[in-house]
């Protein structure tokens, strides 16, 4: 076993795990914090998307031991105090969710993807790579959001949510 202290949603939490364990497993298991999805287990589907230091991961390929001393957001520290997240809100506007086991990740993935697009960051359709202030389209935001899926088909109200958010 070792110990492992994280910052999970401003919370310190001190945790004995074995050193295979996922940070998907840590947080459900450990933690408690259930709004994290294990879909596929192999990093396909996104369902188990958080952020770690700002920045979207996929918990289910990461092991806990390596997040040490590290900021972890997941869907439950989104909220700020009793308001919702700006992106929850407009999931809920757009019809961005149906089931709902995706959208704890989508969010998550939609979150960082807003910081990586608001650092200058390029995608795979982004035009001219060197651009820092590319607008957000329907085919950029579907882009970045490809390592998210969705079985019930929302993509529509996804995209859409995200777009309400990211306009000026």
């Amino acid at each position: 076993m070792v110990e492992i202290r994280m910052r999970v949603n401003g919370v310190t939490e001190k945790v004995d795990l074995s050193p295979q364990v996922s940070l998907l497993d840590a947080l459900r298991g450990e933690l408690g914090l259930t709004g994290t999805k294990k879909g596929c287990d192999q990093g396909a589907c996104g369902a188990c998307t958080v952020l770690v230091d700002g920045e979207r991961i996929n918990s289910c390929l990461a092991l806990a031991v390596q997040y040490d001393d590290r900021d972890i957001t997941t869907v439950e520290g989104l909220a700020d105090g009793g308001e919702a997240h700006p992106l929850q809100r407009a999931f809920i506007r757009n019809d961005g969710l149906q089931c709902g086991y995706c959208t704890s990740g989508q969010l998550c993935s939609a979150v960082g993807m807003l910081s990586e697009h608001a650092a200058g960051a390029p995608s795979a359709v982004t035009e001219h790579l060197c651009d820092t202030d590319v607008v957000l389209s329907d085919d950029e935001i579907r882009e970045r959001m490809s390592g998210n899926l969705c079985r019930c088909g929302a993509y529509n109200g996804i995209v859409a949510s995200i777009r309400e958010v990211a306009a000026p």
